[in-house]
């Protein structure tokens, strides 16, 4: 029974990704080593942070999850957390072409091996052990709504690039992007005061994503259509 739940919860996790990657089409393109590299530069990014963190923030209690909110040490991480940021601009700038397949390229090998170093031994060592709990269904969930969330957060830092956006998008552009760095602190902040639970919580970052996905869609496509991609 035990395998039976790592085997639903670990295909909860990574069938999502997987048909993101046949059904975009990036199989045709032969992406797969392009997304094995978005990886490696996503674990030297994240090694960059954990430094960072060490050096200026030593007191590492205040930043795990188990902690109660603290806004401050929330905004000090979720301002680290703008590595990110560099790290994937840097993943698109290393990928030739242009269009979907670039974007889908750096965004999916990004979130694939957040969720193999986040999800993977948790899901190895937790899901299989004697008790059913459903806090492992809630992260499986929560890894494909992080999927949605990196797609985005790699189309908004391409469309930042272009110099042949229209001018009314940049605001909303710029807004997006620092709504997305600092959702732990108005997000999980709001949660927080509202005291929601975790279903609730996890719905309501589903619905919130999918908002400013489905925002940045209209603004992608919008530009698409403008420059033939």
């Amino acid at each position: 029974m035990t395998l039976y739940h790592f085997g639903n919860c670990a295909a909860l996790v990574y069938v999502p990704y997987y048909f993101t990657y046949k059904y975009s089409g990036l199989s045709e393109y032969g992406a797969f080593w392009k997304c094995v590299q978005a990886g490696g530069i996503y674990v030297f990014t994240q090694l960059c942070k954990m430094l960072v963190l060490a050096t200026f923030f030593p007191d590492t209690d205040t930043f795990s999850e188990d902690a109660p909110f603290n806004f401050i040490a929330e905004f000090l991480r979720c301002s680290v957390d703008l590595v990110d940021f560099l790290g994937l601009a840097f993943v698109l700038s290393r990928i030739p072409g242009k269009g979907h397949s670039k974007l889908v390229t750096a965004g999916l090998g990004w979130a694939t091996a957040e969720v193999i170093l986040s999800r993977g031994l948790m899901l190895w060592v937790g899901a299989r052990g004697a008790e059913f709990s459903w806090i492992y269904i809630q992260k499986c969930l929560e890894s494909n709504v992080l999927l949605v969330q990196h797609l985005s957060t790699a189309t908004l830092l391409w469309l930042f690039s272009r110099h042949d956006l229209e001018k009314k998008f940049v605001p909303v552009v710029v807004l997006l992007l620092i709504a997305t760095s600092y959702r732990g602190v108005w997000l999980e902040g709001t949660l927080h005061a509202m005291s929601a639970g975790p279903w609730l919580a996890l719905a309501l970052k589903a619905l919130i994503t999918s908002c400013m996905g489905v925002g940045t869609l209209h603004i992608y496509s919008g530009l698409a259509q403008q420059i033939g991609l």
